[in-house]
């Protein structure tokens, strides 16, 4: 039996060998915090896989166009939560909500009530009625209702 178990674990290490280098994506200079990475900005690096953890970005596409959220220094690990997509709708804008349904298309202005970049969720609050709506942010000062903000409530609606 031990030696079947030391076969399958000299197998499981030749297989799979858990000290090798891995290659990771790293700045090849300082990059301040709200600055747009560039591709040039970028460097492949390699660490031992004794040190990787999860969250780190393995890709020069996963860092490309996004904004520094801290101080990234050159040659050090990023990790994806370093980063996040450009701000393009800033907090107590005023934006442009679209609510789609099939055949129907409604906009509105709306206050930002956070900041956010494209494909990131944001609320955004009515100023006639003070509702708060949770929406995507598709570009500079526009939004759409996310889906689960345009469920009608019960009390609204109609029956037969």
């Amino acid at each position: 039996m031990f030696f079947r178990v030391i076969i399958f674990v000299s197998a499981l290490v030749m297989a799979y060998p858990a000290f090798a280098d891995m290659r990771v994506v790293v700045p090849n200079r300082d990059i301040a915090r709200g600055e747009v990475i560039a591709e040039s900005d970028l460097v492949y690096g390699t660490i031992s896989s004794t040190t990787v953890f999860s969250g780190i970005a393995t890709s020069v596409d996963t860092l490309k166009g996004m904004e520094a959220r801290r101080m990234l220094r050159a040659g050090e690990i990023v990790r994806v939560d370093d980063v996040r997509h450009p701000v393009v709708v800033a907090k107590g804008s005023m934006v442009t909500m679209t609510f789609e349904a099939p055949g129907v298309t409604l906009t509105a202005s709306g206050r930002a009530m956070s900041e956010g970049g494209v494909g990131d969720t944001i609320t955004v609050q009515n100023p006639a009625s003070f509702r708060q709506i949770s929406c995507i942010v598709t570009g500079p000062g526009a939004v759409r209702a996310a889906s689960s903000s345009l469920a009608i409530p019960a009390s609204a609606r109609l029956s037969h």
